[in-house]
C-alpha cells in the first residue's frame, strides 16, 4: 500500500540539492549537467507515457475481449461491467492517440459519457470483477496524464496485474507520480518494485534506470551502482544500457 508524506512536509529544492553536491563531490558539476538532461522527472513521465501508448493500443481490445469471453455467461456482473467498460476504454485509447483533445478525452474516460459509466464509477461499482480491476489501471494512467498525481496513485495502488506489462507499468507509474510529488524515497521503492516484479527486456531495464537515478539523487551511491550494473550486465542490448554506463561512471566517481 502506498504511503504519503504528512501535511507540511517541505522537500529540499533542486537548487539546495545541487549546492550539497557541489560541496561534497568533485564530480558534482558533471553530474548536474547529466541530471538536467536525462534524469528530469518530467522526461521520465513522458517516456513512460509513450511506452504505455504503444502497449495499450495493442492489448486493450484483446483484454476486453478476453474478459467478455471468459465471464459473459458465468458472471452477469462481470458481463455488465465489461459492457460499461467499452465506451470508457474507447475514450481512453482516443486520448492516447489524440494530438489536440487529450485532456477532454481523458476526462470523458474517467467520468463517462452517453449514459455509460466512466472508469471511476466502474472501478467503484464493479469492484472485485476483472473489469473493475483494469478500470483502476486505466483511471490511474489517465490521472497521471492529467498531472493529478495523488489520484493516479490511489487508483494504481488498487490495481492488481500479474501480466508482463501492466503490473510493472502500474508500479512504475506510481513511482513517477511520487517523483512528481517530490517524494523520492517512495519513488525509488516503486521503481525497484516495477523493475523486479517481472523480469523482461522492456520494463526491467527501464525502471532499474529510474531507480538508479533516484538513488543517486538521494546519495545512495551503492544502490545506484547495483541498479546500473544490473542493466549493463543483464540487459546489455536494451535501450537503457548506454545511459546506464554513463550514470555508472558518475556513481563510481562520487564514491
Amino acid at each position: 500500500m502506498a504511503t504519503y508524506k504528512k501535511r507540511g512536509y517541505k522537500p529540499k529544492t533542486k537548487a539546495e540539492k545541487e549546492v550539497e553536491l557541489e560541496d561534497g563531490s568533485a564530480t558534482a558539476e558533471v553530474f548536474k549537467t547529466l541530471d538536467e538532461g536525462a534524469s528530469k522527472t518530467e522526461a521520465w513521465v513522458e517516456k513512460n507515457q509513450k511506452f504505455i501508448m504503444g502497449f495499450v493500443g495493442i492489448v486493450a481490445v484483446a483484454l476486453l475481449g478476453y474478459l467478455a469471453y471468459q465471464n459473459f455467461i458465468q458472471e452477469p456482473k462481470q458481463a455488465e461491467a465489461t459492457n460499461e467498460m467499452f465506451q470508457a476504454q474507447t475514450h481512453y485509447v482516443q486520448a492516447l492517440n489524440s494530438t489536440t483533445a487529450k485532456d477532454s478525452l481523458y476526462n470523458l474516460a474517467l467520468n463517462g459519457s452517453a449514459g455509460k459509466y466512466g472508469l471511476i464509477d466502474i472501478a467503484d461499482k464493479y469492484s472485485g470483477t476483472a473489469a473493475g480491476n483494469i478500470a483502476n489501471y486505466y483511471a490511474g494512467m489517465a490521472y497521471l496524464n492529467l498531472n493529478k498525481y495523488q489520484e493516479a496513485i490511489n487508483h494504481l495502488d488498487e490495481y492488481s496485474g500479474d501480466d508482463e506489462a501492466t503490473g510493472p507499468l502500474a508500479k512504475g507509474a506510481i513511482g513517477d507520480a511520487f517523483a512528481q510529488l517530490n517524494q523520492p524515497e517512495q519513488a525509488l521503492k516503486y521503481y525497484v518494485d516495477a523493475a523486479t516484479m517481472k523480469t523482461n527486456e522492456v520494463t526491467s531495464p527501464r525502471f532499474f534506470l529510474k531507480a538508479g537515478i533516484v538513488a543517486l539523487e538521494l546519495g545512495q551511491t551503492s544502490k545506484a551502482l547495483e541498479y546500473f550494473n544490473t542493466i549493463t550486465e543483464e540487459y546489455k542490448d536494451s535501450e537503457e544500457a548506454e545511459k546506464a554506463k554513463l550514470y555508472k561512471g558518475q556513481a563510481e566517481a562520487m564514491q
